[in-house]
């Protein structure tokens, strides 16, 4: 279990993390998203050990994160976006050397190395120089020496960074099977990968946490996205008495026919959504409204995090606008 208590640090008179509280359970994969600049660096290099923060606490499986600690470090792996390596070293040298530096050794040291050598595909370029290996191929490097004595905690940074889709597709594989013991937090800006494989998404904003969801809770929506040449007045009238209906409000989305309007219809929270795409559609017929078209309004993860944008934009005109007057 990783649980993050009120954790803030600051670089000077910026602060970086602001206040940041969540909890992981084992065998989770947990998205850490946010815009560049948004905390999330520091708050991997937090989670590591790297860096302690201004106040606040991190405990993994009730062991407080601090400084120094060899001994808990051991049951970390991390993968920073831009992994510093050893381009003379050949894979097997660095592999050794950041064994080593976790406190692995001996016959404890060759099993793990060969283990996170197979686990990542490295076996013909075991032998290697670093600097002759493709940036994928030193990307599976990073990820090898993350792995390292089985950690119980493993932060990746942008962890499928240069791989080609077979190779994506291998290390999603690998990252499901590695949560089968771990706890995994991955940063990507890759939604898809999130989507992929994350049960759940934190998105930082300006070093505090927006939002904490599991990504099942996107898709059990309540909503109906309706796109029609009516007005808004003349839907109200045809739905309003309907038992299953609770709200109309004009929606942003896409319009795919010219003239037409595009709304949102919420449902009640007990209804079944396909049954009332059903009776919505016989309502607007039987009151002889177009349909352009009519189907489930699904939140995913890319739309929450452009609609969080949008609104932090929004605020950010409206404080500058305060700011002139």
């Amino acid at each position: 279990m990783l649980n993050v208590k009120s954790i803030s640090r600051r670089y000077g008179e910026l602060k970086a993390v602001d206040n940041v509280s969540f909890s992981i359970k084992p065998g989770e994969i947990v998205g850490l998203l946010g815009h560049n600049g948004a905390g999330k660096t520091t708050i991997m290099k937090l989670l590591s050990g790297y860096l302690e923060p201004d106040s606040g606490s991190i405990h993994l499986n009730d062991q407080l994160i601090q400084l120094g600690d060899k001994t808990l470090q051991r049951s970390l792996g991390y993968l920073p976006e831009n992994l510093p390596v050893y381009p003379e070293l050949s894979v097997a040298s660095y592999l050794q050397y950041a064994a080593e530096l976790k406190g692995i050794k001996g016959k404890e040291q060759r099993h793990a190395i060969r283990s996170v050598i197979e686990s990542t595909d490295l076996s013909d370029r075991f032998l290697s120089p670093i600097n002759t290996l493709s940036r994928g191929m030193k990307q599976r490097v990073g990820v090898a020496q993350a792995l390292l004595g089985t950690p119980s905690l493993l932060i990746l940074d942008e962890p499928t960074n240069g791989l080609d889709p077979a190779q994506t597709e291998q290390m999603r594989k690998l990252i499901k099977s590695i949560s089968e013991s771990a706890t995994v937090i991955l940063s990507t800006h890759i939604m898809q990968e999130v989507e992929a494989m994350c049960s759940r998404a934190l998105i930082i904003q300006q070093g505090q946490l927006a939002v904490d969801t599991p990504l099942d809770d996107l898709s059990d929506t309540h909503q109906i996205s309706l796109q029609t040449t009516a007005d808004q007045q003349s839907l109200a009238d045809a739905l309003r008495h309907e038992p299953w209906f609770a709200l109309l409000t004009p929606s942003n989305a896409n319009i795919t026919v010219e003239n037409a309007q595009a709304f949102s219809i919420e449902t009640q929270p007990d209804v079944n959504i396909s049954d009332a795409i059903e009776q919505c559609a016989i309502a607007l017929v039987q009151k002889s409204i177009p349909i352009v078209s009519i189907q489930i309004d699904k939140q995913d993860l890319q739309t929450l995090f452009l609609e969080l944008t949008e609104h932090k934009a929004q605020k950010n005109q409206v404080r500058e606008v305060a700011d002139v007057a």
